[in-house]
C-alpha cells in the first residue's frame, strides 16, 4: 500500500518526466545541468588560489613529498519542493471516457499534467535566468556593462574583440555562451559576426548559432527565448523576456559538477519529477480530481571564477 499522502500515478508521472515543449525554447537544463542528490546535500567551494598554486614537487632520495592541503568551504544546502495542482470536474473526465476517440486522443488528466509541467519548467527557467544573468554571481573583473557605442545593436561596435578577450579571463575557459533572444537577434546580424562566420564574405545576413560557437571555440551557443507574463491576475498581459538583454560566457560541465570540480553552476535534483491524482469529492456537484505535478531541485552557483557576464549587450 502506498504511504504517499498524494499518490503517484505512473502514467501521469511518465508524461511529466518525458514532457518537453521545444516551442518554448527553455534552456535551464543546458545552462545549469541536473545532478542527482539527496534532499539535503553538501558541495565544496574550493580555494581557487590553492588549487592552482603548484608547490615544490621535487622529492629527495630519502625525503618525503610535500603535503598539499586543499582548503575548501563545505556548503550545506537542500532541494526545494516546487509543485502545482489543478482540479478537473469528474463530469469532464466521464464525458471524455464516453466519447468516441480519434487515434492519439489525450484525456483531461493527461492534458492538465502537460500544462502543469510546462509551468513548472517555466518557473525553473525564471529562477535560472535570475541567477545566471545576475552580476552579483560573478567575481570582480569578470563582468562588464556595455553602454552606447559598444552594444551589439551599434554596427560600429566590436563584439568579436569583446567576447574573445572575455573568454580569456575566467579561471576555467568558458565552453558555452548563454545569450538572451534580444541580444542574439542583434549579435547574429552584426556585420562583423556575419562576415566572420559566412562563406561569401558579405556583411549582411544572419549568422547561425553553431557558426558563432565555432568562431569563438565554444561547444555551443544557448539562446534564451522564453517569455513570461509579469501582469497580476486579472490585469492585461505584460510580456517580458525571461533572459533579458545580456550574455554570459560560462564553463558548464555536468560531469565536473558530479566530481566536485570547478563548473560555473548546476542543479541539485532529488528524485524524478512527480505527478499524481487524487479525488476531491467536496468540489463540484459530482466531485473533482486533483492533478499535481512537481519536482525537488535547487539551482547552485558553485564557481563564480568560471564565468564572465556581459550586461546590457543591447540597448
Amino acid at each position: 500500500m502506498s504511504t504517499n499522502a498524494f499518490p503517484i500515478n505512473p502514467t501521469l508521472q511518465a508524461i511529466a518526466i518525458a514532457y518537453t515543449n521545444k516551442d518554448t525554447a527553455l534552456i535551464a537544463d543546458e545552462v545549469l545541468p541536473r545532478v542527482p542528490t539527496g534532499k539535503k546535500f553538501n558541495y565544496p567551494v574550493w580555494d581557487q588560489v590553492a588549487a592552482y598554486s603548484v608547490p615544490n614537487t621535487v622529492v629527495g632520495r630519502r625525503g618525503e613529498p610535500n603535503t598539499v592541503d586543499f582548503q575548501a568551504t563545505d556548503v550545506a544546502d537542500q532541494c526545494v519542493d516546487y509543485g502545482l495542482d489543478d482540479s478537473i470536474p469528474v463530469d469532464d473526465i466521464e464525458a471524455f471516457n464516453a466519447m468516441p476517440k480519434a487515434p492519439g486522443a489525450v484525456g483531461p488528466k493527461e492534458v492538465r499534467t502537460m500544462l502543469l509541467t510546462k509551468l513548472i519548467m517555466l518557473d525553473r527557467e525564471i529562477r535560472a535566468g535570475g541567477l545566471v544573468f545576475n552580476s552579483a554571481n560573478y567575481k570582480v573583473g569578470l563582468k562588464t556593462s556595455l553602454g552606447a557605442g559598444d552594444q551589439f545593436n551599434d554596427t560600429t561596435s566590436d563584439p568579436i574583440a569583446l567576447i574573445s578577450n572575455a573568454l580569456d579571463l575566467p579561471l576555467v575557459r568558458p565552453n558555452i555562451m548563454v545569450i538572451g533572444q534580444a541580444a542574439w537577434t542583434k549579435l547574429s546580424a552584426h556585420p562583423d559576426i556575419v562576415q566572420a562566420t559566412g562563406t561569401s564574405g558579405g556583411t549582411s545576413g544572419l549568422a547561425r548559432a553553431q557558426a558563432v560557437a565555432e568562431l569563438f571555440g565554444l561547444s555551443k551557443v544557448v539562446i534564451g527565448a522564453a517569455r513570461l507574463n509579469n501582469a497580476r491576475k486579472g490585469q492585461a498581459p505584460n510580456w517580458a523576456n525571461v533572459w533579458g538583454k545580456h550574455v554570459s560566457l560560462l564553463y558548464v560541465s555536468q560531469a565536473d559538477a558530479q566530481m566536485e570540480q570547478p563548473t560555473y553552476g548546476w542543479t541539485a535534483q532529488f528524485g524524478p519529477r512527480v505527478a499524481g491524482d487524487i479525488p476531491e469529492p467536496k468540489k463540484g456537484l459530482r466531485g473533482c480530481v486533483a492533478v499535481r505535478v512537481g519536482e525537488s531541485v535547487k539551482e547552485v552557483i558553485s564557481s563564480q571564477d568560471s564565468g564572465y557576464f556581459i550586461e546590457n549587450a543591447v540597448a
